[in-house]
């Protein structure tokens, strides 16, 4: 399988895959015979036994704590992956916030903080792994999200930082395209991780009625993308966003 896949070897970066769709994510490159680096900001016990599950002998995961929307961090983070397995072929910026309000209860800290680990985090990630990246063969995936496509109320802000990710992953992708390196982006809907667990409790039968293939989407449903987005399959695909979402937008 991972032969076939042309992923066994390779050094994944994946930002917030200490849980949900990134823990996923970290999970299947890794049974596909990648190395794995799991990024995460603040679970420090859970990203440490996904890191030990993930390993095996020959120590091929390991967890490192960083925030994304500080530079800082963020450079401290690569050298340790360079580090630990010599370079990095993929990198997967899962790593974001989502938190909603309406309108007339925003103040400028509320929105900082979605821009600064959504959008910013996104570009420091780049721009700290592009020059350890292979050209040609480098893979850059991005998180976008339906809500960038289908606004609701109250998830202005997330969608609009989701949006720009969107933008950025078609803009990088002119840049870098020469160098043999692509950039694409998953735009998930509601998918059923720990994060979800409110949402839905409270609307779950009215997303599993507005869905056509009558399901909720689970985490492996997102993984599977993303891996063929690393893949050797997907190099002729750059620049795109690919909404994942059971069919709903």
């Amino acid at each position: 399988m991972s032969a076939v896949s042309g992923l066994d070897g390779k050094v994944v970066l994946v930002t917030g895959g200490s849980r949900g769709i990134g823990a996923a994510i970290a999970r299947r490159f890794a049974a596909l015979g990648s190395r794995v680096v799991i990024a995460y900001k603040s679970d420090h016990e859970t990203a440490r036994k996904l890191a030990n599950q993930l390993a095996g002998p020959d120590r091929n995961s390991i967890a490192v704590r960083a925030d994304v929307a500080d530079p800082g961090a963020v450079n401290a983070l690569v050298a340790s992956a360079v580090q630990q397995f010599g370079g990095i072929d993929i990198l997967v910026n899962c790593a974001a916030i989502g938190p909603y309000r309406p309108l007339g209860k925003m103040d400028a800290s509320f929105v900082r903080q979605i821009l600064d680990t959504n959008v910013m985090g996104t570009v420091l990630m780049t721009e700290a792994v592009l020059r350890h990246l292979p050209s040609p063969g480098g893979r850059i995936i991005n998180f976008s999200s339906a809500l960038a496509f289908r606004p609701i109320p109250t998830s202005s802000v997330y969608s609009a930082s989701k949006a720009a990710v969107s933008t950025l992953t078609h803009a990088f992708s002119k840049e870098v395209g020469p160098k043999g390196i692509t950039v694409n982006a998953v735009a998930p809907g509601v998918i059923e991780t720990d994060m979800t667990t409110r949402i839905l409790a409270e609307r779950g039968d009215q997303i599993l009625a507005a869905t056509p293939l009558a399901r909720i989407g689970q985490p492996d449903d997102i993984a599977g993308v993303v891996t063929f987005l690393a893949s050797p399959e997907a190099g002729w695909i750059t620049g795109r966003t690919i909404i994942a979402d059971g069919g709903v937008t």
